[in-house]
């Protein structure tokens, strides 16, 4: 089965006041086994813990881009055992890194920007994973990343990493969720979570690129902290934000 994706605007908005456990379902219902869950942080382990309760088969990857926190490394084997799933690990190219490092060194996205360490380490990684795919959930908030996500919709045709010759489908459950009914589902169901929001951490990527936010800062504000707030996208959501499909 499969969604008609001329009509994938108008599923897109009859769902979008639908709770993110049903739009789950329906993107499980449709595309599985050929559909995977993209994992890193807490609004993604909230979307395993349903898809562990609704029963239908489904894949989980995550983008090890070799950068990641000891925390972050942990908390992936606690979600891996605590669910008992596999947990498909994508690595970054080795050719790829080797020549970066070589020429720019070990932290050169402080001196010109996260996108080339990113395009090397996530985006590239992402395509592969994505490449044997019909459709991706992602945890994807309207209010996570300013200028860049508020118009998400909960199901969308991802002309970014799917072709004309072999669409992919995007799924944002979580689009129309708040932080807060995140971390609401994450306490009420006794969901696991990175040791690292226990100290500051809101929004966490690879260590040298995250920081604790201060009171009143934005969730993203840790993330890539030298650089302008709009610009605050990795690639992996950036060509997705604008249109519904």
């Amino acid at each position: 089965m499969a969604l008609d994706l001329t009509a994938l605007g108008t599923t897109a908005g009859s769902y979008a006041s639908r709770q993110p456990r049903e739009i789950l379902e329906l993107a499980l219902t449709e595309y599985s086994p050929d559909i995977s869950l993209a994992f890193s942080g807490a609004e993604d382990v909230a979307l395993i813990d349903m898809a562990s309760k609704i029963g239908l088969p489904f894949k989980v990857f995550v983008l090890d881009t070799g950068r990641l926190h000891p925390e972050t490394y942990q908390f992936i084997e606690k979600v891996r055992a605590h669910y008992g799933i596999t947990i498909e690990a994508v690595f970054p190219q080795p050719d790829a890194v080797q020549a970066l490092v070589r020429e720019k060194g070990l932290f050169s996205f402080y001196v010109d920007g996260h996108k080339e360490c990113c395009g090397i380490r996530k985006v590239e990684p992402l395509m592969r994973a994505l490449a044997p795919l019909r459709a991706w959930v992602t945890g994807q908030r309207k209010d996570q990343s300013p200028g860049t996500r508020a118009d998400v919709p909960v199901i969308q045709l991802d002309r970014t990493f799917g072709t004309p010759d072999k669409p992919l489908v995007k799924f944002n459950p979580l689009s129309f969720w708040s932080s807060k009914q995140v971390w609401g589902y994450i306490r009420d169901h006794d969901v696991p979570y990175n040791a690292l929001h226990d100290r500051g951490f809101i929004s966490i990527g690879c260590e040298p690129c995250t920081r604790p936010t201060n009171p009143g800062q934005h969730e993203r504000a840790g993330r890539w902290w030298w650089e302008e707030e709009t610009k605050k996208e990795c690639g992996l959501h950036a060509g997705n934000t604008a249109r519904i499909g």
